[in-house]
């Protein structure tokens, strides 16, 4: 067996051994488990700090855009975000165990079903270092212990925090195993993790649009699929036109790099021209490029045509898309074609519009005079996300610690036997 693979495969089995362990935990050993890691995490902020530097200067010599550093950069704030995250899922309801749905059946049997874990996560990700202590976090307070592969990008800064909040967390009395992070940045090890099946209950990919892609097509293991954010924002004709223009802004600007950040703009064509009135000099002057459809080309003189496959494309720059329909219908026929079900907007002042859109369009994720910047766990209440899944099954949107558990059927007899 290949060197690489041998010890991928030892380290799932090692992290599947532990989820037996992991699963019987109690909801007071998973607090403080939680909160062991947040503390370590405090505690090695310089740590933290220094490995990510290694990884953000590697990232400036190799010429990554702006928006990637940003994605993998680490600072006080950012570190402190992680552990409020692991603190936030500590205090979020613990079912585990738990019997739903029990009835009694006519020769007396009480059937119902048991909140258990998943069983053992593999998580594969690109240039996000938090998610390493996110999917850590929501696996432990789910009663799932996990397999981290983070990606080249972010190497150094993952590897250190794995390895910050693994020792923390069996240090508490998390089992052995329970969190292993894969310390090779060769992308055989990601293959290998597509076909431990024998190890790995369910598989979770984040990253861009093309990876996720490969992971669907040739995973093995069941995938839940989390998908690139091609978000869209609809102007309507009844728009508050104040409320759009802040909206875009804040979707497009707050943070571009982001799968929720706004990459296109539907204007209904009776506002367009005033939309762009309103709004596009503040745009441009946070740095915003604005392309146009070719349906647009004379709305913004001078900016460049999108391609079809920009109408597709997540834009994770300052690229911002500016589309006219001629009312709310092609827009919803606009966003189901070429959006990527993750999160859609429509501003209006009419409900019954608002409900026909959110109604019509298909995403995990439909806002109503609201900044697609809301999609996530944490703004969503569910503390720390493990992923935004755009599929119909089993998850939907932002998944936390319900997302990562099943069921299995309890039958409680008095020594019934079937006739």
């Amino acid at each position: 067996m290949p060197k690489i693979q041998e010890a991928v495969l030892g380290q799932c089995q090692k992290a599947k051994d532990a989820s037996l362990k992991a699963a019987l935990l109690t909801p007071e050993d998973r607090v403080r488990v939680l909160q062991a890691m947040a503390t370590a995490i405090d505690e090695h902020r310089d740590d933290i700090k220094a490995a990510n530097e290694v990884d953000v200067e590697q990232a400036r010599e190799q010429g990554l855009s702006p928006p990637m550093i940003d994605r993998l950069a680490l600072d006080d704030k950012r570190i402190q975000g992680m552990l409020d995250g692991l603190l936030d899922v500590a205090k979020l309801p613990d079912h585990l165990g738990e019997l739903i749905g029990m009835r009694r059946r006519p020769n007396g049997l009480l059937i119902g079903r048991m909140v258990v874990p998943l069983g053992c996560i593999g998580i594969i990700y690109e240039a996000r270092p938090n998610v390493t202590v996110d999917a850590a976090g929501i696996c432990v307070k789910s009663g799932n212990t996990v397999v981290l592969r983070g990606g080249s990008e972010a190497f150094n800064s993952s590897k250190a925090l794995a390895g910050i909040i693994a020792t923390a967390a069996e240090s508490a009395g998390f089992p052995e195993g329970g969190i292993q992070f894969i310390d090779t940045v060769d992308r055989e090890a990601v293959d290998v993790l597509l076909k431990a099946r024998k190890y790995i209950d369910v598989l979770i990919p984040r990253g861009g649009a093309a990876f996720i892609e490969k992971v669907v097509a040739s995973a093995q293991v069941p995938v839940i699929e989390t998908g690139a954010g091609n978000c869209h924002v609809y102007v309507d004709d009844l728009a508050d036109l104040d409320m759009a223009a802040a909206i875009v802004y804040n979707g497009k600007v707050q943070r571009p790099s982001v799968c929720n950040a706004t990459k296109k703009v539907l204007l209904h064509e009776a506002i367009a021209d005033q939309f762009v009135a309103v709004a596009l000099s503040q745009l441009q002057d946070a740095g915003v490029e604005p392309l146009v459809h070719e349906n647009a080309t004379q709305l913004i003189p001078g900016a460049r045509t999108m391609t079809e496959d920009e109408l597709y494309e997540e834009f994770l720059d300052m690229r911002l898309g500016f589309i006219i329909v001629k009312d709310m219908q092609e827009a919803i026929d606009h966003v189901n074609k070429y959006g990527s079900h993750h999160t859609e907007a429509i501003v209006t002042r009419d409900y019954q519009r608002a409900m026909a859109f959110i109604n019509a369009v298909d995403a995990a994720a439909i806002n109503w005079n609201a900044s697609t910047r809301f999609t996530d766990g944490g703004e969503y209440g569910m503390g720390a996300e493990i992923g935004i899944s755009t599929q119909k099954l089993h998850a939907r949107g932002p998944m936390s610690v319900p997302e990562l558990t099943t069921t299995k059927f309890v039958v409680l007899g008095t020594g019934q036997i079937r006739k």
